[in-house]
């Protein structure tokens, strides 16, 4: 069992981005049982939710004339338009029945808020808006409240180059050692976000990770 100043953070592993939702993420079904095995070795999970309002923002049905993955500018600065996926009650935006995680601690619903997206677990798309994830790491762990709780948090899930390089790099920034274990993720790779994504994770400090290794260990 690893530390219990680790935690796993399991994000989106929802139908919308599996094979055959609305905005599926390419062999995004071949991570569920990766993050099974994973979960197995982590004291402390934590799942994330994209929950959207029917009508939110990032939606290209949202603005007329638009298609999904244009780009358009809102307040908050540059958005992708999604297709409609992971509206709030939705058998899209349930998680995957296969993911079995029930020692999960807590779920952290994301992009909630109709007039912003929200990629990270730890921050909405505006850079300010945060979700409390931060506040409950620091709470928790092995010597949570003024001892400081979790140090390290291990991000896998769906999509490496969106919602997971995106929480990755918020842990870091809230002062978290961050992972990313690339095994259990799959990408979008929209228009070379990638290896976009990767520069940023490294120039961050954010480490790069197979499953075996974190599994190892744990041994």
């Amino acid at each position: 069992m690893r530390s219990a100043d680790d935690v796993l953070l399991l994000i989106d592993l929802q139908y919308d981005f599996m094979p055959g939702g609305a905005l599926a993420v390419a062999h995004g079904d071949e991570v569920v049982p990766v993050a099974n095995r994973l979960a197995q070795a982590f004291s402390h999970v934590v799942l994330t939710q994209d929950w959207h309002p029917a009508q939110h923002v990032s939606f290209a049905a949202s603005h007329a004339g638009r298609q999904p993955f244009e780009t358009i500018a809102l307040p908050y600065g540059e958005q992708v338009l999604w297709p409609t996926h992971c509206v709030q009650g939705t058998a899209g935006a349930d998680l995957h029945r296969d993911l079995h995680v029930p020692h999960a601690r807590a779920i952290i619903r994301k992009g909630h808020h109709a007039d912003v997206d929200s990629y990270s677990a730890f921050l909405e798309a505006d850079r300010a808006t945060p979700t409390g994830l931060s506040g409950y790491l620091r709470e928790t762990g092995a010597n949570g409240g003024a001892h400081g709780g979790v140090k390290r948090v291990y991000c896998c899930g769906l999509a490496t180059d969106y919602c997971v390089a995106w929480s990755a790099l918020d842990a870091r920034a809230a002062g978290f050692e961050a992972v990313l274990i690339e095994d259990a993720s799959r990408a979008i790779d929209l228009n070379g976000s990638l290896a976009a994504a990767w520069e940023q994770l490294r120039a961050a400090g954010v480490k790069r990770a197979q499953s075996a290794e974190v599994l190892r260990g744990a041994a």
